[in-house]
């Protein structure tokens, strides 16, 4: 690796988050490189997404440190960044991917609207370069670009989850939150769709962060896995390695539960 691949993106240590009493995540740390896929896996409850959180924004850092390496080479301290400057990166260096689509669309506005938006908040204006732009994502995403004009509503949610990757993906960015991207969907179109996110992430050398309580996901997708439990890192390595050889008790139940289904 080179040396800028060899510095992190993200570094995080001793990460905890509490709600009242009750830790959801006590002592978090690990670094994300450039281009790496790092999955969150376990249980509901596990702490995987209050930690995606405290790191996308959405919650505080209320113990430890994250720092985040921008374009410049700048460490942002995201537990002290002000909020212009998270909305900043969330524009220009960041995508968040959500579990249910609505969430991460405008429902009122086109599918070549909910492409072209992004580009406008990070300066684009010509309005017919956008559009072949929207278009061309729709053709990506699997999406006939001839829908630019349908409104998202009128999409299966299989649809509307690749159009908020396209909405997401569009504007270029270093690294990207996934919070169950396949979770509610058909098996027929999670595996299309796991295809789809596979071929782009290793296209555009994405760095990505994705919490699953899938392992077929994790395994698919991702380089490392961190394992939760009870808002405790349990174990954590390379994926296969992990998921074919598990150490901890708690792994070695998830990877057997997917064994016997």
């Amino acid at each position: 690796m080179s040396a800028v691949l060899d510095t992190p993106l993200l570094s995080v240590r001793k990460l905890t988050h509490r709600y009242g009493s009750r830790v959801a995540c006590r002592d978090i740390s690990f670094d994300l490189h450039p281009g790496e896929v790092l999955a969150i896996v376990g249980e509901s409850g596990s702490g995987k997404s209050t930690l995606l959180n405290c790191l996308s924004g959405g919650l505080p850092v209320e113990r430890g440190v994250a720092f985040y390496r921008d374009r410049k080479g700048l460490a942002h301290d995201l537990g002290s960044l002000q909020e212009q400057d998270r909305r900043h990166l969330a524009r220009t260096e960041w995508g968040f991917v959500r579990q249910n689509p609505r969430d991460g669309l405008r429902m009122r506005v086109s599918a070549g609207g909910n492409i072209g938006e992004p580009l406008m908040m990070v300066g684009a204006r010509h309005y017919g370069d956008i559009r072949a732009l929207a278009g061309d994502w729709l053709a990506r995403v699997e999406i006939d670009p001839a829908r630019l004009d349908d409104s998202p509503a009128s999409f299966s949610g299989g649809m509307q989850q690749r159009l908020q990757i396209a909405r997401n993906l569009v504007t270029a960015p270093r690294l990207v939150f996934m919070d169950e991207p396949t979770g509610g969907l058909d098996v027929s179109v999670q595996a299309r769709l796991l295809d789809l996110l596979r071929a782009l992430v290793a296209d555009l050398g994405l760095a990505v962060l994705i919490v699953t309580h899938d392992l077929a996901v994790a395994r698919l997708l991702s380089h490392r896995v961190l394992v939760m439990q009870g808002g405790d890192v349990i174990e954590t390595g390379l994926t296969d390695q992990v998921l074919d050889d598990p150490q901890a008790p708690y792994t070695q139940l998830l990877v057997s539960s997917i064994l016997e289904g």
